[in-house]
Formats: structure tokens, C-alpha cells, sequence
């Protein structure tokens, strides 16, 4: 009987040897190969990232928000590199020089058509293995936002024009009908 074929796991090492200006996310050490973002995904991503950002600062939070590219380490391994779309950090101590040691408070990512299956897979339940408390995904295409509290074992589809609750900040909503894109 022939020998089975092996699958090559990649680490981050060769996430950082790519081509310069090439970019990818690194799973269970499968590489994801990330198209360059359109228009409407940057000013989604834009609107979302500066509402949560004043929304945090209005409210003298200790949270921080960061967007994409920014490298998530989501385990102590070198299996595991991501780059959300949107990310918000509550524990400074996962901060270093390099990015986010460890799983974010809450991840929103955007889908573009060549990634859904990541997203909405893929991500999910890595994400939530990992510990992420809130994962959003912003589906564009369907005007469609599910949102994914892990700390309550919850998922609920939104509209654009509903007023989307942000678990890990209760009263906190955000309604895409009333941002600019």
C-alpha cells in the first residue's frame, strides 16, 4: 500500500516570508492567501472601526481597537496568525511590539467574495476555540450581519438598518444604515 501524501503545515515563519505586499493568515497551519480589499469593504471597515473607536474614547473605555493589517497570534504556537478586519483588545497585556498575543475581546471581519468560506467557517471556529468573546461578520453582498456572542452561546443575523448590540459593551449599538457607506 502506497504511502498517504502529508500535508505541509506552514508556520509563521513563512506567513513572514512572503513576497513584500503579499498577504495571508496562517490556521492550523493551513496559509490563507488574502486578496487586496475593494472599496465598499475599506469604508465599512473605515466606519465601523471609527464608530467603536469613539465609542470607546467617548466613554473613557480601556479597550483599544485596532484594524487590519494588525497580526493576531491567536495561540502560543506558530500555527496561528490572523489579520481582522477589526479588532478590539481589552487586556493589555496581550499587546506587544508585534501586534495581539492571544485572542481579542471582539473580532469583525468583512466578508469579500473569494474569502466567505474562511469567515463564516474557518474562523468561526477557530475563533471561538480560541477564546474570542464577539465575532462579527459583516456579509456587504446580503446586507447581513451575524453576530456571534461565544460568552453567551449565542448567533443572531442582523439588517443593516438594525441597532446591532456589542455584547462586551452593553448599551453599545451600532446601526451600518446610519454610517457613511
Amino acid at each position: 500500500m502506497p504511502a498517504l501524501a502529508q500535508e505541509r503545515l506552514y508556520t509563521i515563519d513563512d506567513i513572514y516570508a512572503l513576497p513584500n505586499g503579499e498577504r495571508a493568515e496562517l490556521i492550523d497551519g493551513q496559509i490563507y492567501y488574502m486578496a487586496p480589499p475593494n472599496r465598499k469593504h475599506q469604508t465599512i471597515a473605515r466606519e465601523l472601526f471609527t464608530s467603536i473607536d469613539s465609542y470607546i474614547k467617548s466613554n473613557d473605555g480601556s479597550c483599544e481597537p485596532f484594524f487590519a493589517p494588525f497580526a493576531v497570534f491567536l495561540n502560543e504556537d506558530n500555527t496561528n496568525y490572523v489579520e481582522p478586519d477589526i479588532c478590539v483588545i481589552c487586556d493589555h497585556n496581550k499587546l506587544t511590539d508585534k501586534g495581539c498575543s492571544g485572542a481579542p475581546d471582539w473580532i469583525i471581519e468583512i466578508v469579500s467574495p473569494s474569502n466567505r468560506p474562511v469567515d463564516y467557517y474557518t474562523k468561526l471556529f477557530k475563533y471561538r476555540a480560541t477564546g474570542v468573546k464577539e465575532y462579527w461578520i459583516v456579509d456587504y453582498e446580503r446586507s447581513l450581519v451575524t453576530v456571534y456572542d461565544f460568552q453567551n452561546d449565542n448567533a443572531t443575523n442582523y439588517t443593516f438598518s438594525d441597532d446591532i448590540p456589542a455584547s462586551i459593551y452593553p448599551g453599545f449599538c451600532i446601526n451600518l444604515s446610519t454610517l457613511n457607506i
